[in-house]
């Protein structure tokens, strides 16, 4: 069985070259014998069981799956599934170590196939030399800044004028001072070109969270205005500054992150807080998704690790953020009881994965979980409400439960006193979702783990308000009179 090794320096951190690399459906954009790829399904390009579908230059279409990845060791496996070159069992490995002489990059890499009689040498010859070789000499092109070796096809984009030598005028929700709905005016703002490591993007779909009530109204104030609030949006890059890899303009991205500034048309923002879309999921699922999907993934899954026959307290149960907890608690085995404003809300909540929804207004939710429960109480309780319910959710916990207070919707709890949690060996924690996905990688992780339940119908993310940009002040009302359900979007 033939083996074909090569490896090459490359004048670059490794870092740098690993950021083009690690992008599986990346390869059309630096690979010269690469015109066109796209990841099959809903899976992301750096996903275990990823499967590229692409064609060369010379028209040929192949189909390679990856099958390993380790951002620790900067190295990836692949296979071939479909190819017109006889290469058979085909498997590869690419590496990448740093160099200790200078910031530079020693990249390996390495398959084994089979071949048809009489074809060794021809098809060795073909991998080493046009694929390999042809790699690295692209690869050390785009890390110089030159053009792109004769040959190379870029991914088609829609064509966008490139801005990077002007600053773009654009309209966006600015709040001069703290306060009320009211504050939130619309206004055009002018956008520079974007910095080195930065990407602009022009929104298509923005996210209305709660935390954009809490900014606007000065509960953070190491924002300060004036200011645009907003954490999560969808859009479509336009443009990238120096040093942005994997990404062009033309990609669908999206993004929940820190600092706010989303209620606009466009801005700029840090490559590696942005993540790149499957082709499946749309603008407004992932405007409902990003950043209430990954709270629900850390909530559930790395603050408290729910387990099968666990019962579960979701407070604002048909909320955008509670829905998405219920349809994932139940997924995991859990028994989930959540809390709702409304006979309305009953419904909605129960139809996403709730078996016991109780209207807070009308019945004491704590009287209700010990009754369900058989007075056992609740192994975890996830409070996004803050001090209307914090003491209550003390109260309802089962002995070594957990009580996560992740939001204030009705304002920030009073203290307690560690003494309360003595009687059931309770636990109380306040994560926050940005310290759970501060690393890129983490980022990645969470979205793709959140992308990948929506694909199995876990996930149904629930659009049920939609408002121009302009019209955010009413989103804002709507949202704290929790005349809500689902998720409220913004359209720019």
């Amino acid at each position: 069985m033939p083996t074909v090794l090569r490896s090459t320096i490359i004048d670059a951190p490794i870092d740098t070259v690993w950021g083009v690399l690690r992008d599986f459906n990346g390869h059309d954009r630096w690979h010269p014998a690469v015109e066109e790829s796209h990841i099959e399904g809903v899976r992301a390009g750096d996903q275990i069981g990823a499967v590229r579908n692409f064609r060369l230059t010379t028209g040929a279409q192949l189909r390679e799956q990856l099958l390993k990845l380790s951002d620790r060791d900067r190295s990836y496996t692949y296979c071939i599934l479909d190819s017109p070159i006889p290469l058979i069992g085909y498997v590869a490995t690419i590496t990448l170590r740093r160099v200790t002489d200078g910031n530079r990059t020693f990249w390996n890499w390495r398959s084994t196939f089979a071949t048809p009689p009489g074809l060794d040498s021809a098809l060795e010859r073909l991998v080493g030399e046009e694929i390999y070789e042809r790699g690295f000499d692209a690869i050390r092109a785009l890390m110089s800044g030159r053009s792109a070796p004769a040959g190379a096809v870029p991914r088609p984009v829609r064509a966008r004028p490139h801005l990077s030598a002007r600053a773009l005028r654009c309209e966006a929700i600015v709040v001069d001072g703290y306060g009320g709905p009211e504050v939130l005016k619309m206004r055009e703002i002018e956008v520079s070109p974007p910095a080195p490591g930065e990407v602009q993007v022009r929104h298509t779909a923005i996210g209305v969270n709660y935390i954009d009530v809490n900014i606007r109204a000065g509960r953070y104030t190491q924002f300060q205005p004036p200011l645009t609030p907003g954490v999560e949006a969808v859009g479509e890059v336009v443009d990238a500054g120096n040093g942005v890899v994997g990404m062009l303009p033309g990609d669908r991205v999206a993004y929940a992150c820190l600092p706010p500034g989303a209620y606009c048309q466009c801005r700029n923002l840090p490559a590696d807080r942005v993540v790149v879309l499957p082709p499946a999921v749309s603008d407004e699922a992932a405007a409902a998704l990003m950043l209430k999907g990954m709270t629900a993934e850390y909530l559930l899954r790395r603050a408290h690790r729910v387990r099968p026959g666990d019962v579960v307290l979701v407070h604002s149960a048909a909320g955008a953020t509670g829905l998405l907890l219920c349809q994932w608690a139940r997924h995991l085995g859990a028994t989930v009881i959540g809390t709702v404003g409304s006979e309305e809300k009953v419904r909605i909540a129960r139809d996403n994965g709730c078996d016991y929804p109780i209207v807070y207004t009308r019945d004491d939710f704590v009287a209700q979980v010990r009754d369900i429960t058989q007075g056992r109480g609740a192994d975890v309780v996830f409070d996004g409400v803050g001090r209307d319910t914090l003491m209550k959710s003390l109260d309802v916990l089962a002995v070594r439960g957990h009580l996560v207070s992740f939001g204030q919707s009705s304002g920030s709890p009073e203290p307690v006193d560690i003494g309360l949690l003595t009687p059931k060996s309770a636990k109380l924690s306040r994560p926050v979702l940005f310290h759970y996905v501060a690393d890129p990688a983490e980022l990645r992780a969470s979205a793709r783990r959140v992308f990948e339940l929506l694909e199995q119908g876990v996930l149904k993310p629930s659009v049920n308000q939609r408002y121009p940009l302009a019209q955010a002040e009413h989103a804002h009302r709507e949202l704290e009179a929790r005349r809500t359900f689902g998720a409220t979007v913004l359209i720019p």
